[in-house]
């Protein structure tokens, strides 16, 4: 007989195990082949060997060992504490369900301190309820019940419902194991509630197996049967093959307390081949006494016996106390069946004294009666009725027990039945307000989605409207723009208008005040020879001196003219290339004789090879009015020299430097920002003050700039750009 000790393995730790399904183990592996770094393993690495091992518990408890191993040795490399204490959980759960106590109990003592150090009550729980599985295996109920008792606590603290219906389940299984089936049903309905409530399949078949066991302790076997399939259904449909082969070796004892050998035998074959796959101790020695008193009644007394040796021996090799009086129990039947009291005998005491030491009064009364058996077998009748009395005794207790235990099986399951009910109306409750929820959110969806339309419906409005405004707009900004263009335009025209105005005036001034000297001259030239007031030699000498102002307003006036034509809108258009050595070298030959009159040297240093593009009239006019201001200017023995470099890609730049009397900070300000009082030469040469305003225009009209640097005493410097022609290569059109 065997209740389920291990539900699915448990993964521990709060360092990021969980319950991991079997059908993962290729995966697991898969994951751990990939991640394999031994010489500097990490905390993920260790994670997966650990479990890899919890995984390979129900199939494999040899993989279990290894793999388990392999994380606490990896883990002490790298002093990673939950690794090593989740390793040594993992191999003492394999070690115990493998009959080794002593070494258990070992890792179980260093993993509960580990736990305990870092604080991981997760993992010290499941250390806790594995450590109250294996004691009461060894019959230890005492210190089995304080661990349990210890994992309840934890669990409860922890609110992990899951766990602390395990650890009822296995304090039901302990009371259970000392016959004290009303509190071990108690226990394990409180297991089955919580595992129902969270749908814990797995959990629910150990629980409806274990209550099957009970109801087949008091003999109700329909029910315990019942329960058993209940639990055979689930194992069967998750391949959980250690409840599997639990569930059919119950089911198998049914039979065989039925007398139904064959049935019996049958489920009870597939059992042994789950538990010695698994190597599972405790299941093989529970199935092989099982099946050696189902061949014991069919009178095959050597198979039975053979069975029975091998059960007994796996029991003691590792101290399954229960399996132990079960297996002894079960050879003084079979030795009582061949009417061998002798043998019998033998193993009956041993029995007898074993079920003392479990106190369970079913296995007492079991190795009383095969006890008495015996003795009246040997003739010893005053000893056999003593055994007879205590048979009876001992059947009195537990028949009163079990009409209790009957009744309170009766209770516990009608408890169950209404807590079942009061939990089916709960969930009834929770699926109508669910529905009612569920409507009444639809409604406040539905308004929402209504109110969502009618918002993209006003948006959708509004959006058209807005562009449509911004369309006005944009047609307002453009015939505002187009009016500020007007009135910029026309505020353009009028300034034009206003200079031209300021022009005019300014060339009317000029006119009549530089005009009327020469005309003056010749006029009163002209009434003197009328009137014979001066003489033929005295008009000779006269001439030069008219000439001279007659020259000097010819010039004025073909600057001026040229000037205002420079006013015109296609001007642009007469720009050409030319050599600026030529323009220069024209105005210089020009104004030798001039300046060669006042002692002055003038010299041209323009390279051959500089080509401008701009119009060579003005240019030509913008040299000579600098010319003649410089001999205007300078004094014998003065130099002006005529220069020009490339400033840029883009430009040229002409330089006319003289050595004269130069201009005052005060002069160079006014210079070119209109018409100026012109100071008389140094031959007292006279000025119209103009020059350099249409100097600066004309420069400009040809896209170039002009300044002029001066000092008092030592000479003035007058420079301007002119750009670059675009082609050397063209043709050129030379002034």
């Amino acid at each position: 007989m065997r209740i389920y000790l291990t539900i699915s393995f448990l993964l521990i730790s709060l360092s990021g195990f969980s319950i991991i399904n079997r059908g993962r183990v290729d995966s697991l592996k898969t994951l751990v082949a990939s991640s394999k770094n031994e010489a500097a393993p990490d905390t993920l690495y260790i994670n997966r060997l650990t479990a890899l091992a919890a995984n390979y518990f129900e199939s494999n408890p040899d993989s279990t060992l290894y793999y388990g191993q392999k994380s606490i040795d990896l883990s002490r490399k790298i002093n990673y504490k939950a690794g090593v204490a989740n390793g040594l959980l993992q191999i003492a759960h394999a070690n115990y369900f493998k009959g080794r106590y002593p070494l258990a109990i070992e890792n179980f003592n260093e993993a509960i301190s580990i736990y305990k150090s870092i604080k991981d009550y997760k993992g010290l729980s499941n250390c806790y309820t594995l450590c109250g599985r294996m004691y009461n295996l060894l019959a230890q109920y005492k210190l089995a019940l304080r661990y349990l008792n210890m994992a309840v606590d934890l669990n409860r603290k922890l609110h992990n419902e899951m766990d602390e219906a395990d650890s009822y389940k296995n304090i039901g299984i302990l009371y259970f194991n000392q016959g004290m089936l009303p509190k071990a049903l108690d226990y394990y309905y409180k297991a089955l509630f919580i595992d129902l409530k969270l749908n814990n399949k797995l959990a629910a078949a150990a629980n409806y197996n274990d209550i099957g066991f009970v109801l087949y302790g008091m003999q109700v076997y329909p029910k315990a049967l019942e329960y058993y399939k209940k639990a055979y259904g689930i194992y069967r449909a998750s391949n959980d093959l250690l409840g599997y082969g639990i569930v059919n070796e119950n089911i198998g004892e049914v039979w065989l307390a039925q007398q139904n050998y064959d049935r019996a035998i049958a489920y009870l074959n597939v059992s042994d081949k789950i538990a010695r796959r698994q190597d599972d101790k405790d299941g093989m020695s529970s199935i092989y006494t099982d099946l050696g008193l189902c061949y014991a009644h069919k009178k095959e007394f050597d198979k039975a016996i053979n069975y029975l040796d091998i059960s007994l021996q796996v029991a003691r090799k590792y101290k399954i106390v229960y399996n132990q009086a079960y297996t002894l129990i079960g050879f003084a039947t079979v030795y009582n069946l061949k009417h061998d009291y002798v043998n019998a005998y033998k193993y009956a005491v041993e029995g007898q004294q074993m079920a003392g030491k479990l106190g369970n009064l079913a296995v007492r009364s079991d190795a009383a009666l095969q006890l008495n058996r015996t003795l009246a077998g040997l003739g010893q009748y005053d000893a056999a009725y003593k055994l007879l009395r205590q048979y009876i005794d001992l059947k009195d207790s537990l028949n009163n027990n079990e009409s209790m235990q009957k009744l309170t099986s009766y209770n516990l399951e009608h408890d169950f039945a209404n807590k079942q009910h009061q939990l089916a109306q709960q969930q009834q409750e929770k699926e109508i307000l669910y529905e009612q929820s569920l409507k009444q959110q639809q409604l406040i969806n539905l308004i929402f989605l209504t109110i969502i339309i009618a918002m993209i419906t006003v948006s959708i409005v509004y959006y058209r409207q807005k562009r449509k405004q911004q369309g006005i707009n944009l047609k307002l900004e453009e015939k505002n723009r187009e009016v500020l263009q007007q009135k910029t335009d026309l505020d353009d025209q009028a300034q034009k208008l206003n200079d031209l105005n300021i022009l005019k005036d300014r060339l009317i001034s000029v006119l009549a005040h530089d005009l009327r000297a020469p005309l003056s001259t010749l006029r009163g030239l002209f009434s003197l020879l009328q009137d014979d007031t001066i003489t033929h030699q005295q008009l000779l000498e006269m001439i030069p001196s008219v000439l001279k102002k007659l020259e000097y307003t010819s010039d004025f006036l073909d600057t001026l003219l040229f000037w205002i034509n420079s006013q015109m809108e296609n001007f642009d258009s007469s720009a050409k290339s030319f050599y600026i050595k030529d323009i220069v070298t024209f105005e210089v030959d020009s104004y030798l004789e001039q300046a060669a009159a006042k002692g002055i040297k003038l010299i041209d240093s323009v390279p051959d090879n500089m080509i401008a593009s701009a119009d060579p009239n003005s240019i030509r006019i913008v040299i000579r009015n600098l010319l003649t201001n410089a001999i205007k200017f300078s004094n014998d023995n003065d130099v002006i020299e005529i220069t020009a470099s490339q400033q840029d890609d883009n430009s040229h730049v002409i330089t006319v430097k003289d050595t004269g009397i130069g201009m005052s900070e005060d002069q160079l300000n006014k210079l070119f920002k209109g018409k100026v009082n012109s100071k008389t030469g140094t031959n007292n040469e006279s000025g119209t003050g103009m020059g350099m305003l249409f100097c600066k225009d004309l420069v400009e009209k040809c896209s170039g700039k002009i300044w002029v640097t001066s000092q008092p005493g030592e000479g003035t410097e007058f420079s301007f750009t002119i750009p670059v022609a675009i082609s050397a290569e063209s043709k050129l059109e030379v002034a």
